[in-house]
């Protein structure tokens, strides 16, 4: 079996495709400043109270033991495993590499993680590193995480990252810009960075974009933060840094799932959706598994489409994996520390 609904997981519930003002067509949406505020502006306005009431529904779902066993492997496959340390060594991101590709050295049959997300210098160790592997090297750019630098700063420092083997780049917008209004400067900054992914051969990195929902203070600005992404170029759309005191959570998670929906219905372009920060545990990543499979359907449950950004999350992954294989519980000394 290859997917979640094949083992047993409820299937998507047929909910309306909102248009909104997707209406004619999106190619003239960022013609101008009014246009493109015209258009978010117009987008249907969030129900908090359904919002919530929904995430917190589909968190009470459960997955029985042959269901599980796999989407612990899924999620597994969807982690990016994440050193973002000033702190950080060559050691520490070999190491972080060699755990990226054997999760558990007890188990050859454990799934590789996604990708190994880095700070733009430590891109061509990573890169060396995992050589060989279907294991991506994702860089945050941009002036990770606040975002505060020029854009000749933010354009170098992505193209910096390519040049040394980046296969993804996670960018932050500016939410200063975003929260003032100035919906065009953010809209053009996406498609900067998005150019600058560019390779020399014709290729380019995937970029994800990151709002830092915690600090957008509202849904509506979530959901014009998803469409006004997608809309530039986005290849995936990410919630947070996790470097704030609010990251990713089931609400915000279940808007932006229902924006890519939404997108791909007016447009035909399938986005991807990366929660990133204060998702820790086995239980919580079923609750996101079981959230992407009611709202996306299997065209979702990909690492392609969906990813964990997460770095403790995996240990607890590989515990309950031994668990479910053995019978016994191993405990946390039994799995490497990062």
């Amino acid at each position: 079996m290859s997917t979640l609904a094949a083992h047993a997981l409820p299937q998507p519930g047929g909910r309306e495709v909102s248009p909104g003002a997707a209406g004619g067509g999106l190619s003239d949406v960022a013609a101008s400043e009014a246009s493109l505020r015209r258009f978010l502006h117009g987008l249907p306005g969030v129900d908090a109270v359904g919002l919530e009431a929904r995430a917190a529904a589909l968190g009470t779902r459960s997955i029985k033991t042959t269901a599980k066993a796999f989407a612990i492997d899924l999620a597994i496959s969807m982690i990016d495993l994440t050193t973002l340390e000033g702190a950080d060594t060559v050691g520490k991101v070999r190491a972080l590499c060699t755990k990226g590709k054997h999760p558990d050295p007890s188990d050859p049959d454990t799934p590789q993680v996604a990708a190994i997300c880095v700070y733009p210098d430590m891109v061509a160790t990573a890169k060396a590193a995992l050589a060989g592997t279907s294991v991506q090297v994702a860089s945050v750019a941009t002036a990770f995480p606040a975002g505060r630098a020029a854009l000749p700063v933010k354009l170098a420092d992505t193209a910096d990252a390519v040049a040394a083997g980046a296969d993804e780049i996670d960018m932050v917008i500016d939410r200063g810009a975003f929260l003032s209004g100035r919906y065009l400067e953010v809209f053009e900054e996406i498609r900067a960075v998005k150019q600058a992914c560019g390779r020399g051969d014709g290729t380019a990195a995937h970029l994800k974009v990151i709002f830092e929902t915690g600090e957008l203070q509202t849904y509506d600005n979530v959901r014009r933060a998803s469409w006004l992404a997608m809309l530039a170029g986005a290849d995936f759309i990410k919630t947070s840094t996790g470097k704030v005191a609010v990251n990713a959570t089931p609400p915000v998670t279940l808007l932006m799932l229902e924006a890519v929906r939404d997108f791909r219905a007016a447009t035909g372009t399938q986005i991807g959706v990366k929660p990133a920060g204060g998702i820790r545990t086995t239980k919580d990543a079923m609750k996101y598994l079981v959230m992407v499979n009611e709202t996306l359907g299997d065209d979702w449950l990909s690492p392609d489409w969906f990813r964990f950004g997460a770095s403790s999350l995996l240990n607890d992954l590989l515990m309950q994996r031994q668990k479910l294989r053995t019978g016994r519980y191993s405990g946390p000394d039994y799995v490497t520390v990062d």
